[in-house]
């Protein structure tokens, strides 16, 4: 038996993940809870991913955008990381498994890398371009890769149900 494995069925079995998978209500609720995470984190980076892609607000600099929307994006960040934590706990040993699970964890980390490298490359100079409406091609290729990861991390969200079955 993998480590991993065995990290998994001991959340599996920690009395808060029984608690929460025994309970008429609570995962219901975490999930919820967890969607309007993933709903304040999607929301504010569209706006500015579709503006760095020129469709929306344009006359506005990105910055002006952007940095208001960062406190929400984290707070919705912290909602569905934390949300996510308790329904990946209390369904650890099956989701070890779930094809669509495994792939969702892989598009968030390639997520957090595409987050990284926008933020420590083209953004640092987006005072220069950013009251532009055309951003700069870096830009606009971060955005599109964000806007598609981001659908497939909904698309595979929602089939770790499916695949869940057995």
């Amino acid at each position: 038996m993998s480590p991993l494995l065995r990290i998994c069925e001991w959340l599996h079995e920690l009395p808060l993940s029984t608690s929460i998978r025994e309970s008429e209500n609570a995962y219901s609720v975490i999930e919820t809870v967890h969607v309007l995470g993933i709903t304040a984190v999607l929301g504010t980076i569209s706006v500015v991913d579709v503006r760095l892609l020129g469709g929306v607000l344009t006359q506005a600099p990105v910055a002006r955008i952007a940095r208001p929307l960062i406190r929400l994006t984290w707070c919705g960040f912290i909602v569905m990381f934390v949300s996510g934590a308790l329904l990946f706990a209390a369904q650890a040993a099956t989701l070890y498994s779930n094809a669509a699970f495994r792939i969702k964890l892989l598009l968030l980390a390639l997520l957090a890398l595409n987050v990284v490298a926008f933020h420590s490359t083209v953004f640092k100079s987006v005072e220069a371009w950013g009251s532009s409406p055309h951003s700069p091609a870096r830009a606009r290729f971060a955005a599109f890769v964000s806007l598609f990861l981001w659908s497939g991390v909904i698309a595979s969200g929602r089939a770790i149900a499916y695949l869940n079955r057995h």
